[in-house]
């Protein structure tokens, strides 16, 4: 196990930078300190878990990255470009990202091609374009031959692959990703994990996912962010340093188990 300082991470590898980045809800004086100024680089091109006790401000640090929540101070920079740049969000360095939440969010009268096509059509791509990027996410996702089904008809996990998709459509360079399968149950979130792991090694976007469960961060992450209990702070950063593709044998690992055990005592403490 690995455990690097945020400065050790090289300039050049950065594509999402927060610098002396906080969060207060409320008035000034009262209120809630969710996140304390916070400088962190996420490497470009790996898959960066944020791990933490519940209520420790990661899922307000995603969406803070992801444009939604702005910074009461600070700076966020995405692929060098300030995303908060005098109150407003910066439209080009919005366009990098994509966003993926615990629930799918599918609109239940359209079909998954529609639903997944639904940002291109919001951004003026023709029918037949959208339709081809479609048929051809279905398949990255694993959900080819229900283009013309309807989310109910379809289970949770696949659900949340046509959510994976439709966050994909615009090619954006950073997926964003808020307890994807937290709503699943066991057996279909490992199936998910395994799967979300072959999509990055397609795709090798840039990914930064929040989760509760430690072996899920330890399976996924190229590096964990472990926050500490409100106000969130950065505790620690871990290289996971397994190799790709991971399966499920590597949870009997004894350095896998190590890991595992550290978290479980951070994060207890």
């Amino acid at each position: 196990m690995t455990v690097q300082p945020v400065s050790m991470i090289a300039d050049h590898q950065k594509s999402i930078s927060l610098k002396g980045a906080e969060k207060h809800f409320g008035p000034p004086g009262g209120g809630v300190q969710a996140l304390t100024p916070t400088t962190l680089d996420i490497v470009g091109g790996d898959m960066t878990v944020l791990l933490g006790p519940s209520g420790c401000g990661k899922t307000t640090m995603l969406r803070m990255i992801a444009g939604l929540e702005p910074p009461t101070a600070g700076t966020i920079e995405v692929g060098g470009a300030n995303l908060w740049a005098n109150g407003a969000r910066d439209v080009n360095a919005l366009k990098q990202l994509g966003m993926v939440f615990q629930e799918a969010n599918l609109f239940p009268w359209l079909t998954i091609e529609e639903n997944i096509a639904l940002p291109l059509k919001l951004r003026g791509v023709n029918k037949a374009q959208r339709q081809r990027k479609s048929r051809e996410l279905c398949e990255l996702v694993g959900i080819s031959g229900f283009e013309k089904r309807y989310p109910k008809e379809l289970s949770g996990g696949m659900r949340q692959r046509a959510a994976i998709a439709r966050a994909l459509s615009y090619d954006p360079m950073i997926l964003l990703m808020d307890e994807p399968f937290g709503a699943l149950d066991a057996i279909t979130r490992d199936t998910m994990n395994a799967e979300l792991q072959r999509i990055w090694m397609e795709t090798r976007k840039t990914v930064v996912l929040v989760t509760h469960s430690i072996t899920e961060a330890v399976f996924l992450a190229s590096r964990i962010i472990l926050l500490s209990p409100r106000p969130g702070r950065v505790q620690e950063i871990i290289d996971v340093p397994f190799e790709r593709p991971r399966d499920s044998s590597i949870h009997g690992l004894p350095e896998f188990q190590s890991i595992v055990a550290h978290l479980r005592t951070q994060l207890e403490h």
